[in-house]
């Protein structure tokens, strides 16, 4: 390497150039090792030529060495980024090291500064290789994707799993659940929503005579039906749920699925009662 702070007189200049003509006329010859010593000399004469130190990487490429060639191109490169000659030889340097996507984008660029037929023969043969390596990647990239959905998928059953069995661990099957306030109904009606089971929400009163009558029958409903949920309110103990769902009389029972109320029965209605659980619950 040169030293690129020499101040570079137009003597070292002229001199550099008759230096770069004997190196030519070398390599003309098959002297490649001694054309390398004639342009190192041009180099520490004229350590600012872009084109000196492309015409050694390119000797160098033609001594099977990639990396010195590659050095040498990336100096050019620095010194005059428009360097066709530069991305030329670095792209011929990264072939010869199996760098084939970057051998390709090297000589592209050399081919809008300077096409020559050189480069349009290292393209013929990097280019193919080029396009394979790229395909590789995308299909590596698609695998890739796919196993991390899939890896996403597992977690997120797993969690679901899990979820739904703490949901269940909550809801006690084959029995009526009484709620006393509204934060309990809202964990029972969650936990029931997770499960994906129907709930029935029946308000009721101990003074109420009808409620007394049909709270049997609720109870004998939830042994027989394990798979769903069945609250009991108190309106009176529990009065801030009472309010929310506009308790007008008792008792009343609201058929919820997904957190939404889909039927309701008002009064102490045995029938429809039956029915409308055998119809919710087979859905």
């Amino acid at each position: 390497m040169g030293d690129p702070s020499v101040e570079v007189t137009e003597e070292m200049r002229d001199a550099a150039n008759m230096t770069k003509l004997k190196a030519v006329d070398m390599i003309s010859e098959g002297k490649l090792e001694d054309a390398i010593g004639q342009l190192t000399e041009a180099i520490m004469l004229n350590p600012t030529s872009a084109i000196l130190y492309a015409a050694r990487a390119g000797v160098y490429v033609k001594l099977n060495k990639p990396n010195a060639a590659i050095r040498d191109a990336n100096v050019a490169l620095e010194t005059n980024p428009d360097s066709a000659k530069g991305y030329k030889i670095r792209g011929m340097a990264r072939a010869r090291l199996g760098q084939w996507e970057e051998a390709a984008n090297d000589l592209h660029v050399a081919s809008k500064l300077d096409y020559d037929e050189e480069i349009g023969m290292a393209l013929k043969k990097v280019e193919p290789n080029a396009r394979r390596i790229q395909e590789h990647r995308r299909k590596y990239e698609r695998l890739r994707k796919e196993r991390e959905l899939k890896s996403f998928e597992r977690e997120r059953q797993r969690k679901q799993a899990g979820a739904d069995r703490e949901a269940l661990s909550g809801l006690r099957d084959g029995q009526v659940m009484g709620i006393h306030s509204a934060s309990e109904f809202e964990t029972k009606l969650n936990a029931a929503t997770r499960a994906l089971r129907l709930v029935i929400l029946y308000f009721t009163a101990t003074w109420c005579g009808p409620c007394r009558f049909i709270s049997p029958l609720f109870t004998n409903l939830a042994s027989k039906c394990t798979k769903v949920v069945f609250l009991k309110v108190d309106i009176d103990e529990a009065r801030d749920v009472a309010t929310r769902w506009n308790i007008g009389s008792v008792p009343t029972f609201f058929f919820i699925k997904n957190g939404k109320e889909v039927d309701k029965v008002v009064g102490a209605d045995k029938s429809a009662l039956e029915r409308k659980i055998a119809q919710h619950a087979g859905q």
